[in-house]
């Protein structure tokens, strides 16, 4: 079943006509996930890539130390896979899980491919989509390497304008790389500068 969210993010994502996204409808099916469930475990193979329709997931993995490290956090028309997994068949490092009750749109592996077939177009901007994730992994590998506490909360609130008050403060911490007493700080100091979120 393709939605309407989906639909438009498609249509806005190859430059193509609502009745043009049907082509591939074979190929998507829609499943909610509710809060707290798993919707891939590390160890397994994850091919598919999912469409936030409603609600938030989040990808993270865990240390031997057994301390999970948020990697993303992906609210509506947000899209999230493992692309290591998808494409060389590798089990995936990674855990995605649903932080609220959350319906995902499910993309098979060929879905993107198919398109490109019907729309020469898409290929380009299915390149310009892998382009965009690679640069979004460079900018948090720097962000994690060589931004302060407070730049990377800053960045943070930047990326995901609507999560302050969806997300736990331990996960937030999580995805910033420091403990969840360094992040109470780092709002302190902020505070202290008259600096209000959102």
């Amino acid at each position: 079943m393709i939605t309407e969210n989906f639909s438009k993010y498609i249509q806005q994502l190859f430059g193509i006509q609502d009745q043009q996204v049907s082509v591939c409808e074979n190929l998507i099916k829609l499943k909610t996930i509710p809060k707290g469930r798993v919707l891939v475990r590390a160890g397994e193979i994850n091919k598919e890539l999912y469409f936030v329709e409603q609600g938030l997931l989040r990808q993270f993995f865990t240390d031997k130390n057994g301390k999970e490290h948020v990697l993303y956090f992906a609210p509506e028309n947000w899209l999230l896979g493992d692309r290591n997994s998808s494409y060389f068949g590798l089990p995936t490092d990674f855990t995605i899980e649903a932080v609220e009750d959350t319906v995902v749109v499910i993309l098979e592996p060929e879905f993107f491919i198919n398109l490109s077939k019907e729309y020469k177009d898409a290929i380009e901007k299915s390149e310009f989509l892998l382009h965009r994730h690679i640069r979004q992994l460079q900018k948090r590998v720097s962000q994690l390497l060589g931004a302060t506490a407070e730049e990377r909360y800053l960045d943070f609130i930047t990326t995901y304008p609507n999560l302050m008050m969806r997300v736990p403060q331990w996960m937030i911490a999580s995805y910033l790389g420091i403990t969840p007493e360094s992040l109470s700080r780092v709002r302190r100091e902020l505070a202290k500068k008259n600096f209000l979120p959102g």
